[in-house]
């Protein structure tokens, strides 16, 4: 059966440095998709970002509705703006930061019901070794 998740309706995660506002998962009664946005503020000095992590079995899918940013990978940096989409595979570290002066708002897709069980936050030294 279809359904219709409004704004008020979606499931507010508590993750440092964003809002993020998830629309589907299983919580919802999805089957094999979750789907996020999420809007990351301008850096301001002294605020906690989210530190990278990784999905273990599955990959990401994040299109940038608005702003600037950048995701720092294992395999890179990857500089954002809107219209653009970056694929992060399974197993690769990964963290993005808003660049610019306006919010950054992204859309993320995952192929699971449930990313909780497959998702682990990593110390901030991870990207930054794996980089070296």
């Amino acid at each position: 059966m279809a359904r219709v998740v409004t704004r008020a309706e979606a499931k507010r995660l508590g993750l440092p440095g964003r809002t993020a506002l998830e629309f589907a998962s299983a919580d919802f009664g999805a089957q094999s998709v979750t789907m996020r946005i999420v809007e990351i503020l301008p850096p301001e000095p002294g605020a906690s970002d989210r530190g990278p992590h990784v999905h273990h079995g599955f990959e990401e899918c994040i299109f940038v509705l608005s702003g600037e940013g950048t995701t720092f990978a294992e395999s890179g940096e990857y500089p954002l703006r809107a219209g653009d989409m970056i694929l992060i595979p399974p197993e690769e570290s990964h963290m993005t930061r808003n660049t610019g002066s306006t919010p950054l708002t992204l859309l993320c897709f995952f192929p699971v019901a449930d990313i909780r069980p497959g998702t682990e936050e990593l110390p901030i030294s991870t990207i930054e070794k794996a980089r070296s």
